[in-house]
């Protein structure tokens, strides 16, 4: 509080219920029974406040620099409306808060705008593609606290700088847990993520200019990983005596002849299953990713593993083809299988997904276009990137070739006898 009679300068935390430790600093202007509030971009702990003076206990990190914050805020306010008073000039709230931020607009910050986002897209986007923008928040504000030294920063303030600081930052940080450090299409896939957020906010107009006007993407070409015949074979045949690694082994071989993603196997309901056109079943479901119609026919290793578990209780008490099992303790369990296998390959669910597209259906001659609808794909490009050209195809024709010349060599030539 000042001193003034007339002016008050006002600190306080205001929390969220999905974050109720955490509160983030506001700062309220109040003159003469008028009053605005605008962040001040700091986080801090409920229980580090010190809502009485207004500043930060000192158990809190960071308590020295946010508390400097605040003093140079209140200082620069009173020496706003100290200069106002001296001009004879009108004073309202909003004209200290105009003056105090250079005509930043209130709230519009980086991490207000991911919220508002992921709020305004929440029944939009997936969970599992709105996870990701979580993630690529988190990675923002840490780039904010450990680089930046703020806990938030104005969206006019977004340059290409920033983009570029943020990209070197991802690059060069280091998991202090089990995950392994990003790699460059993941560093890029953060940054599609900010640029979409950052796209909004122009359409919004919340920023006049996109920050990434400038940047380029820089995309890696990998190739997807994938079973080989043999290897699908080896895992199609083994058994396990443990009961979760032989599931987990069942469930990644129904993928591998079904095609569908992890989220889209766990949702498979008994209505999926459905009598096709050829009088055979089929799959008929939306995948939830792209919410394409997929409509796959069931190959018979797929329906022998449909029938092994339709009467499992957890499937029946979930109302699922197959019972409920995280993606995070399946691909642990993988893991285990491929070891016991003698598979050298980093074995994750998606990559059934790959073997289904590779392996069992374009190395077998299905064209590209039926895997494309199968796979459940928006346009044919993204189907593409399953279309290699494996070894042993390369192998088969060029022996197929090989024959064919041979025998045209082995053949006598014919040559016309002309009268003379």
């Amino acid at each position: 509080m000042s001193n003034n009679q007339l002016l008050y300068v006002k600190f306080f935390l205001r929390t969220t219920k999905k974050s109720p430790e955490m509160g983030m600093v506001y700062l309220r202007i109040s003159y003469n029974t008028k009053r605005v509030d605008f962040t001040f971009n700091h986080r801090v702990k409920v229980s580090s406040w010190d809502s009485k003076n207004d500043l930060v206990k000192s158990s809190e990190k960071d308590y020295l620099r946010i508390n400097r914050a605040i003093t140079s805020a209140r200082t620069k306010i009173l020496g706003i409306y100290e200069r106002l008073r001296y001009e004879e000039k009108l004073i309202t709230p909003e004209i200290l808060k105009k003056l105090y931020l250079g005509n930043k607009e209130e709230s519009k910050t980086l991490l207000y705008l991911m919220d508002y986002h992921n709020e305004s897209q929440a029944s939009v986007l997936s969970y599992g593609t709105l996870k990701n923008y979580f993630t690529t928040q988190k990675y923002l504000a840490k780039y904010l606290n450990n680089v930046k030294r703020v806990d938030d920063i104005y969206l006019q303030d977004l340059n290409y700088q920033f983009i570029t600081e943020f990209d070197a930052y991802l690059r060069n940080y280091k998991p202090l847990d089990h995950h392994k450090p990003l790699t460059n299409n993941g560093i890029m896939k953060h940054l599609e993520r900010l640029r979409k957020v950052t796209s909004m906010a122009v359409r919004l107009e919340w920023l006049e200019k996109d920050p990434f006007e400038k940047y380029k993407f820089s995309f890696t070409k990998v190739d997807r990983e994938y079973l080989t015949e043999k290897e699908l074979d080896i895992l199609k045949n083994r058994t396990f005596s443990i009961e979760r690694l032989q599931y987990v082994k069942d469930l990644f071989v129904f993928s591998c002849y079904a095609g569908l993603s992890y989220i889209d196997v766990q949702q498979l309901k008994q209505d999926n299953l459905i009598l096709g056109i050829d009088g055979e079943y089929w799959i008929q479901t939306v995948r939830q990713k792209t919410e394409m119609v997929v409509n796959i026919p069931i190959l018979p290793v797929a329906l022998g593993i449909i029938n092994k578990y339709k009467d499992h209780p957890r499937a029946i008490h979930n109302g699922t083809v197959f019972p409920k099992l995280s993606n995070q303790k399946l691909n642990s369990y993988l893991k285990e299988v491929a070891d016991i296998c003698g598979i050298k390959k980093v074995l994750t669910f998606h990559i059934a997904r790959h073997t289904f597209a590779t392996t069992v259906t374009l190395s077998n001659g299905v064209p590209i276009e039926t895997v494309s609808k199968v796979l459940g794909h928006s346009n044919l490009s993204t189907t593409m990137i399953y279309a290699r050209v494996l070894k042993n195809k390369i192998s088969e024709d060029m022996n197929t070739l090989k024959a064919t010349l041979q025998e045209k060599e082995s053949k006598p030539i014919k040559r016309k006898k002309y009268n003379t």
